[in-house]
């Protein structure tokens, strides 16, 4: 879904009769409800049933393909993306639905396998979107995603059984308002904010406005007998440092994600770019989703064996290395082949990790909203690191046949970004104990 639109995202002006900053929306939308919803549907499945919210969760997935392939403008079409967007809450979910049906022994490796379709997800979806561009109409996009949409139901119905767990208490309605207007105003000022401008009344009054809101929210959450999150549990060690570490990861996943497709696509007489086409440009990109599937069965092991701790700060090493790889060699399409790899290598184990590391440190009726937490503090660090790097690529520029495009130094900026984002989120993982609370599920190993 996030990589559904990115073949025809220079287009859409065109394609829609709308201004760029319009079109923008396109993307910004499914990143707002998608952020707000994950942590939301995790609460709503603890308490109502974990399957029963990943079908709603669907069901919004088919009515917003739906809702965009027929649409004529971009009304409809922001209004589909949106509900396209509030489908990421099925991760979390699907996570710990496999914490409540599967055996401990299995439980690493299942984790890591679905932790990796989030990136195989990505990098199949950039080739298959631009073969689709380039030889269908674009509305063909979501009739395709309707079509997925029809499939994932079909299969969740047929093989995933009925929650038996469930929380107790009153779903916390004005804790979903605030932290929907709290998360809905920081990500606007972080995602639009090199657009608005950074000191514009627009950009301050979202900014400050949800840190203030989320503060509110925050103090009423402490007070409230039955919140929608938590936060006593959130701030315990290992949950809080885990979702730092999913900040940094999320901001050095997204930089890679950022920069290297420009560079591929550039022209090369640039003097960064090297000329490649979309179609090209996705098959350079998908091996590091493919490899992330791979080595899921590895991580399964390795959580067993090492612990996902030390997971964690293996790949998050691999990452700053990618970084670091790419400082070093990027004259040549096959350096960032090979940078792309390990990207993939890094996220796949730190992926896998982060799962398990949050389910064996909270309660079990606390398990689809704090991976839903999790998945929130990725999404800031993706929407963070989409605006930095846009903002250092369009600052530094050359003109090149009229156009400006982003300098090879740009880049180099960008991955030093990467690449100390990399290095700090290793660094954050350290800190998380190696052992967790006694009151841990029974079913999450007490390793490492």
């Amino acid at each position: 879904m996030f990589t559904l639109v990115v073949p025809i995202q220079s287009e859409l002006p065109e394609l829609l009769d709308a201004s760029r900053q319009d079109t923008a929306w396109v993307v910004t939308i499914t990143l707002l409800v998608a952020a707000c919803a994950t942590p939301i549907s995790g609460r709503l499945g603890d308490m109502y049933g974990k399957r029963r919210i990943v079908l709603i969760l669907i069901g919004f997935l088919l009515l917003g393909s739906i809702v965009a392939a027929l649409s004529p403008n971009i009304v409809g079409l922001i209004i589909g993306r949106g509900l396209q967007g509030a489908t990421t809450g099925v991760i979390p979910l699907g996570i710990a639905i496999m914490r409540d049906v599967l055996p401990p022994a299995r439980l690493g490796t299942a984790v890591a396998l679905m932790s990796a379709t989030m990136g195989v997800g990505g990098s199949l979806g950039m080739p298959v979107s631009a073969w689709v561009v380039e030889n269908l109409d674009w509305h063909a996009l979501f009739w395709i995603a309707a079509g997925l949409g029809i499939v994932a139901a079909a299969l969740v119905v047929a093989f995933v059984p009925p929650s038996v767990l469930r929380a107790p208490g009153r779903f916390d309605v004005p804790g979903v308002i605030g932290l929907t207007i709290a998360l809905s105003g920081i990500l606007l000022a972080i995602s639009r904010g090199s657009d608005w401008g950074w000191l514009s009344p627009a950009t301050l009054g979202a900014g400050l406005g949800g840190v203030a809101v989320l503060l509110l929210w925050g103090w009423y959450q402490l007070r409230t007998p039955e919140p929608l999150l938590d936060l006593r549990v959130a701030a315990r060690p290992a949950v809080l440092f885990t979702n730092l570490t999913a900040i940094c990861m999320g901001f050095a996943l997204f930089g890679s994600n950022v920069t290297l497709p420009q560079m591929l696509e550039l022209p090369a007489g640039t003097g960064s770019g090297f000329g490649l086409g979309v179609f090209e440009t996705a098959l350079i990109v998908m091996p590091a989703g493919l490899i992330m599937m791979l080595i899921s069965p590895l991580s399964g092991w390795l959580e067993r064996v090492l612990g996902p701790r030390i997971m964690l700060s293996a790949g998050t090493g691999f990452v700053a290395l990618s970084y670091v790889y790419l400082l070093l060699w990027n004259d040549h399409v096959a350096h960032l082949f090979i940078a792309n790899l390990i990207v993939g290598v890094g996220i796949g184990l730190s992926f896998a990790a982060m799962p398990m590391l949050i389910m064996r440190s909270v309660p079990a009726a606390e398990t689809g909203a704090s991976n839903g937490i999790n998945a929130l503090a990725r999404s800031l660090g993706t929407s963070t690191a989409s605006t930095v790097m846009a903002a250092v690529l369009a600052a530094m520029v050359v003109e090149y046949d009229g156009v400006a495009v982003p300098t090879l130094d740009a880049f180099l900026l960008c991955f030093w970004l990467g690449a100390i984002t990399g290095a700090a989120a290793c660094l954050l993982s350290l800190f998380i104990p190696r052992r967790p609370p006694v009151e841990a599920h029974p079913s999450v190993p007490a390793r490492g």
